[in-house]
C-alpha cells in the first residue's frame, strides 16, 4: 500500500488546481482505491453555489468513474489560496456520506496541514452511526 506521506503530498499538490474565485479557500484531496490506484481532486466553485463541488467528492467520483468500487484511504489539505494550510480541513457532511458509500467504517482519513502536521481518523470516528446502503436493504 502507498505510504501515507505520498498520499498527503498528492493532496497538498492537488490544492494548486482548485478553482476558488469566491472563497479563495483551496482544498486538495487524494484517494487510494481498494485496488491500489490513486486519484486526486480539488474543489471547484461556481457562481451558483449549489453547483460547487468539494475536493473529496471530485477525487472519489473520478475514481468511481474509472471503475473503482471501494476507497481505502483519503488525504485532505485545505487553506487560503496564497498560503500553506494553517488549519485542518475536515470533510463536510456530504463528503463524509460519499465516503460511507464507497468506503468502510475503517476508511483512513488524513487531514493535512503539512507532511509532518496531520491528523488521522477512521470514517467511523468522523461519521459515527453512519447511514449506508445496508441501512436500506
Amino acid at each position: 500500500m502507498i505510504q501515507k506521506e505520498a498520499l498527503m503530498e498528492l493532496a497538498l499538490q492537488a490544492r494548486q488546481n482548485a478553482y476558488t474565485p469566491y472563497s479563495n479557500y483551496r482544498v486538495g484531496a487524494a484517494v487510494l482505491t481498494g485496488d491500489g490506484r490513486l486519484f486526486t481532486g480539488c474543489n471547484i466553485e461556481n457562481a451558483s453555489y449549489g453547483a460547487t463541488i468539494c475536493a473529496e467528492r471530485t477525487a472519489i467520483f473520478k475514481a468511481v468513474s474509472e471503475g473503482a468500487e471501494r476507497i481505502a484511504a483519503i488525504a485532505i489539505a485545505g487553506g487560503l489560496a496564497d498560503s500553506e494550510p494553517s488549519d485542518y480541513a475536515f470533510p463536510c457532511g456530504i463528503c463524509r456520506q460519499v465516503m460511507k458509500e464507497f468506503g468502510s467504517d475503517e476508511l483512513t482519513i488524513y487531514v493535512v496541514r503539512s507532511l509532518t502536521d496531520y491528523q488521522e481518523f477512521t470514517l467511523a470516528e468522523l461519521l459515527p452511526h453512519g447511514f449506508g446502503g445496508d441501512s436500506i436493504k
